[in-house]
C-alpha cells in the first residue's frame, strides 16, 4: 500500500442523512474483475463484420476499461478519421456481441471475494458502481457467482447520469444501507478518482489493472496492490 495525496470535500455532497454503515463501493471492470479480453473480443467481432479484421490487441486493455465506444473510436482511428455516427451505429452491435461472450475469459481478481466477505463480516456495507450497462453488469455478476455479496449495483444507465457524476455513487452507498460520509471508492481509472473527488470521499486505486503502478499519477488517497490488504486499508481510511 502507498498512501496518496489528501482529498477535499466535494460539491456539498456529504449532506446530513440518516446514519448508516460504513460502506466500500467497488468499480467492476478492471477493479473486481479482469473483463478486458471479452470486451476486446466484442469490439474485434464488430471490426471483422466491417471487413477490417481484428484492430485491437491486449495492449489496448486500458481502452477496453473505458467502455465500448472508446474501443470503437480507437479501432476506427487506426483506419482513418473517427465518425461518431459510425460509433453510434456499431455500439449496440458491440453490446450484443459482448453479451454473447460476457464470461468467456473474464475472471475475478485474486482475493476479491475474500476481501468483500471480510468487509461484510466486519459490518461494512458493500456495493458496486460501474459504467457498464446495468443489465450486462448484473448478468456478469450472476455468472461469476458474486451478485449476492453486494447490497446494491448501480450501472451506467440506472440513473440519468453516470460516473464521474456523484449521483450514481451516492445511490450505490445509500441503496446498500451505507452512509456516504463514511464511505470510500475502490477503482482503477481516472473516472473513479474524479467520482470520489466529486463526492468528497477517499479513493483507493488498484495497481493490478492495465495501468499498473502508473495509476499513482492520479494521486489517490491510497494504492491497492492486492485485495488481501483491503480490510486494513478500509479501517484506516474510514476511521
Amino acid at each position: 500500500l502507498a498512501k496518496g495525496a489528501g482529498f477535499t470535500k466535494g460539491c456539498g455532497m456529504l449532506q446530513e442523512q440518516k446514519s448508516g454503515a460504513k460502506c466500500v463501493v467497488f468499480d467492476l471492470d478492471g477493479t473486481l474483475a479482469d473483463t478486458s479480453d471479452d470486451l476486446l473480443a466484442a469490439a474485434n467481432a464488430c471490426f471483422r463484420q466491417m471487413g477490417a479484421g481484428d484492430l485491437l490487441t491486449r495492449a489496448d486493455s486500458l481502452t477496453a476499461f473505458h467502455g465500448g465506444r472508446a474501443m470503437l473510436r480507437l479501432g476506427f482511428s487506426r483506419q482513418g478519421d473517427v465518425d461518431e455516427r459510425q460509433v453510434d451505429e456499431w455500439y449496440p452491435r458491440l453490446l450484443a456481441a459482448y453479451a454473447e461472450g460476457i464470461d468467456t475469459h473474464t475472471r475475478l481478481y485474486p482475493g476479491a471475494v475474500e476481501a468483500v466477505e471480510a468487509l461484510r463480516a466486519s459490518g461494512h456495507a458493500v456495493s458496486i458502481c460501474t459504467n457498464k450497462p446495468a443489465a450486462l453488469a448484473e448478468e456478469l455478476l450472476k455468472r461469476l457467482g458474486v451478485r449476492d455479496l453486494f447490497g446494491a449495483m448501480i450501472g451506467a444507465d440506472t440513473l440519468p447520469t453516470r460516473k464521474p457524476d456523484p449521483a450514481p455513487y451516492v445511490a450505490a452507498v445509500t441503496q446498500a444501507g451505507g452512509d456516504v460520509r463514511r464511505s470510500m471508492l475502490i477503482g482503477d481509472t481516472e473516472t473513479d478518482a474524479k467520482t470520489a473527488r466529486a463526492v468528497g470521499v477517499p479513493c483507493a486505486l488498484v495497481t493490478f489493472g492495465p495501468e499498473g503502478e502508473g495509476i499513482a499519477r492520479l494521486r489517490p488517497e491510497a494504492l491497492l496492490d492486492r485485495f488481501a490488504d483491503l480490510p486494513a486499508l478500509a479501517a484506516r481510511l474510514l476511521k
